[in-house]
């Protein structure tokens, strides 16, 4: 396992040691050890999530609020995303700035996105099946999320938007510019 921290304090792209052969593949996908020694966190997840989604879906950008705050460490079990965190630190030197990294079920790659950021992804394959660890439990009134297509963030999703399918929740989220003022997050 090696890890990359990102531009992103806190955010690391971690590259898993695969062992192909002619039967197929193995890798260690998680070990808390490794993980917490490698990253300087001390992660214990309590919650995984996964879903299965069309070319164009795109999900985000999330992120929850106060005690209920969320880490999560992102991959893709079949597909290809563009998965998205934006820093929401308030008083961060990268506060609204964003990363994105391609998941795919051929690289392997995993994304750790720390608490105090916002996540989103985009399937750009066919299908893709995306999977991911949580740090706390999903609480309903402390769900927030910004509008995807924030003119101050300016994310690059690689599809063009006539070409997005979006739940209405996600159409309807507010600027960063409208919630800036309400974050807590250090």
């Amino acid at each position: 396992m090696r890890v990359e921290e990102t531009k992103l304090k806190g955010c690391f792209i971690i590259h898993d040691t695969v062992f192909a052969d002619s039967r197929g593949y193995f890798f260690e996908s998680f070990n808390k050890q490794k993980f917490d020694s490698l990253t300087g966190t001390n992660t214990t997840f309590v919650q995984d999530n996964q879903s299965k989604s069309t070319r164009g879906v795109l999900r985000g950008l999330h992120f929850q609020k106060g005690e209920h705050a969320q880490a999560k460490l992102v991959r893709v079990l079949e597909g290809s995303v563009l998965d998205v965190a934006v820093d929401l630190r308030k008083g961060s030197p990268t506060f609204g700035q964003y990363e994105a990294v391609e998941l795919t079920e051929d690289n392997h790659l995993q994304f750790f996105i720390p608490r105090g950021f916002a996540h989103g992804f985009i399937v750009l394959s066919d299908k893709a099946t995306f999977f991911y660890k949580c740090d706390n439990f999903y609480n309903k009134e402390s769900d927030g999320g910004v509008i995807y297509n924030d003119p101050t963030i300016n994310i690059n999703w690689k599809i063009d938007t006539k070409d997005l399918i979006l739940s209405e929740k996600d159409l309807n989220q507010p600027s960063l510019e409208q919630i800036k003022d309400t974050l807590y997050f250090k």
